[in-house]
């Protein structure tokens, strides 16, 4: 009797806990957003945590604590129907706490002045002037105050080229190296036009939308403006810069990706959605849904293009721009943003361009000179003792970012790694989004310094302050490689990439050989014998079919004509043999990383790269 009494008392507490819960959430618009979303918050928060969350410890949970998927923050509290009246070109009142958490980090290094020296070409009739500045061109009061507290002080090359032509409303093909500013090169123009034109028919849309379904109807939301990205961090990432420039404005950005919980992404856009970062699963869903349209889509962002138009997205992304209510090339505006856009992607994406221009900054596809690349054979069962003694040499503060190529070794990795002392994290597509942001919240706050990772954090995204890349497998392509090596050395800081090399990789041999010439890297004589010998041995064969037409060639309508495209003068390859190669060899583990043995000395830059 006893027993059955206490069941019963446990259900009549259960049957309470979900009636109060799901009360709250029906009188979410009575009482407010903020509270309901704390019930929700609060509902059951210490059920479903992942052995990663127990063995860690329970950190900062970052997004999940300032706003969720929706506004974030001070965003989420604005009232949208304020947001729907007046002069959109006119800033609303500051909100300091917001103004704080938005603003507070730093954007540029010591080495940004280098930026100047980049050469830049661009291709396509009637092109734009660049800009030398932000005064340059009239931006509007809000993206010039959102400027001034970003701290940027003047625009980087590929913003000097691609912010006039975006103003001209002309469609774009931009590629430039990583770590080099173009998620402001697209958001600064599109923002600023946005508040100059106005919501126009999209907003007169969106409340039909609401009227149809009654007065507790879903609302069906219009964006102005779309941004498709391939991967949920960097889909995320764009999201927080965007919400940095529509401070103080009554443009919404909303984000929606894969791997989340879609009930709260769509409560969140039914506030309101002017800008809209998506991947392109979860945006087609959202599509079906009936709870996006695209039919007042002015502007379309493909960040990572050629990633986006390659990697199995290609069908999704033809769904989102081809088959559905979407404005047609000609009409709405169209940019595209890579560091590498191989021949074969650019013919490929004239199928969503209009008379488009090419902006190639610095030489298209190739990497930073901010960042020392050293490459060291390693046999495979030496790769652990080497990673090992690197990161000791390193210094357990140094934000490290090591890859791999498997799901399965990053698991293992990072599992060495803890047993040895090291606060480390990984982050691969098979782990939950939740761990995915966790870990990388953990690794950009140094609680965990030591990120394992496989390709999906290789592109796009933005840790200021990584002190050394270490491609523990490299990949098998010469893209991903730039493309990993980029999260180092951004912004003008320096930068250290360490990739260890062996039989595996004889794939890539010529084409990292080029990459560490024309980035005026020491290049081990072993590595040129190879890339000779693997030349003579592959002749017959080729490169890939995706890449036959060579690697990051530059406007492909210029090389189609015959013709020199120009501006890259004093850049080319040096053909004069590379020089100043050192060869590896002795001396073990425990002086590698000075000797000319890794091939190359550390400190050849004066650059205390452990800083002891």
């Amino acid at each position: 009797l006893n027993s059955l009494k206490c069941q019963t008392e446990h259900k009549v507490q259960l049957q309470l806990a979900v009636c109060q819960f799901i009360l709250f959430v029906i009188l979410s618009d009575a009482v407010g957003w903020n509270t309901a979303k704390d019930a929700y918050n609060n509902f059951g928060s210490n059920r479903g945590k992942s052995a990663f969350f127990n063995d860690r410890g329970n950190a900062n949970r970052g997004r999940f604590e300032h706003g969720g998927f929706g506004g974030g923050g001070g965003n989420s509290r604005w009232v949208e129907e304020s947001r729907d009246d007046g002069d959109w070109s006119k800033p609303t009142p500051r909100n300091e706490r917001l103004e704080h958490e938005l603003f507070s980090g730093s954007n540029t290094g010591i080495n940004f002045e280098r930026y100047d020296d980049i050469p830049v070409e661009a291709t396509g009739h009637n092109c734009p002037h660049h800009i030398e500045s932000f005064q340059d061109l009239d931006l509007g009061e809000i993206i010039m105050g959102n400027i001034a507290l970003s701290r940027y002080t003047r625009p980087t090359p590929v913003q000097k080229y691609a912010i006039p032509i975006i103003k001209s409303k002309r469609d774009l093909m931009a590629c430039a190296q990583t770590g080099s500013g173009k998620t402001a090169a697209f958001l600064l123009p599109i923002l600023s036009q946005i508040y100059t034109e106005g919501p126009g028919e999209a907003l007169n849309a969106a409340k039909a939308s609401g009227q149809e379904n009654g007065k507790y109807g879903r609302r069906k939301q219009f964006p102005i403006s779309l941004i498709l990205a391939p991967t949920r961090e960097l889909a995320l990432q764009i999201y927080d810069e965007a919400r940095k420039f529509s401070y103080r404005s009554k443009v919404r950005p909303c984000v929606v990706y894969g791997g989340a919980d879609i009930g709260q992404q769509i409560r969140d856009l039914e506030r309101g959605c002017h800008l809209l970062v998506a991947t392109p699963g979860r945006l087609v869903d959202m599509m079906e849904r009936g709870k996006i349209g695209l039919d007042y889509c002015n502007y379309l962002v493909l960040d990572e293009a050629d990633r986006m138009l390659d990697m199995g997205f290609e069908p999704q992304i033809r769904r989102i721009v081809e088959q559905d209510t979407m404005p047609h090339k000609g009409i709405r505006h169209t940019m595209m943003f890579s560091a590498t856009f191989p021949k074969e992607i650019q013919i490929l994406a004239r199928d969503f361009l209009e008379d488009y221009i090419f902006l190639a900054v610095g030489r298209v596809g190739s990497t930073s000179e901010n960042i020392t690349q050293k490459v060291v054979w390693v046999e495979e069962s030496d790769k652990r003792s080497f990673l090992l003694d690197l990161l000791s040499a390193t210094g357990k503060d140094s934000l490290t970012l090591v890859f791999v190529e498997t799901k399965k070794g990053a698991d293992a990795l990072e599992d060495f790694l803890y047993r040895e002392g090291y606060a480390c994290t990984s982050i691969h597509g098979d782990r939950s989004q939740r761990d995915r942001e966790e870990a990388l919240s953990q690794f950009r706050s140094g609680k965990c310094p030591i990120l394992v990772a496989t390709a999906v954090a290789a592109r796009g995204l933005d840790i200021s302050n990584v002190k050394h890349v270490i491609n523990f497998d490299l990949p098998s392509d010469i893209e991903e490689y730039v493309h990993r090596i980029g999260r180092t050395g951004r912004v003008g800081n320096l930068g250290l990439a360490t990739s260890f090399f062996n039989d595996k990789n004889g794939n890539i041999t010529k084409d990292l050989l080029d990459i560490l010439g024309e980035a005026k890297q020491e290049i081990p004589s072993w590595l040129e014998s190879l890339a000779y010998e693997h030349q003579h041995k592959s002749s017959t064969r080729g490169r890939s079919k995706r890449f036959a037409g060579g690697f990051g060639a530059r406007d492909y309508r210029q090389t189609a004509a015959g013709g020199n495209a120009g501006g890259f003068a004093g850049r080319g390859r040096n053909q004069g043999g590379h020089g100043g190669a050192r060869g590896f060899g002795g001396g073990g583990f425990g002086n590698f990383y000075t000797s000319d043995g890794y091939g190359g000395n550390y400190s050849h830059s004066q650059v205390d790269w452990w800083g002891n």
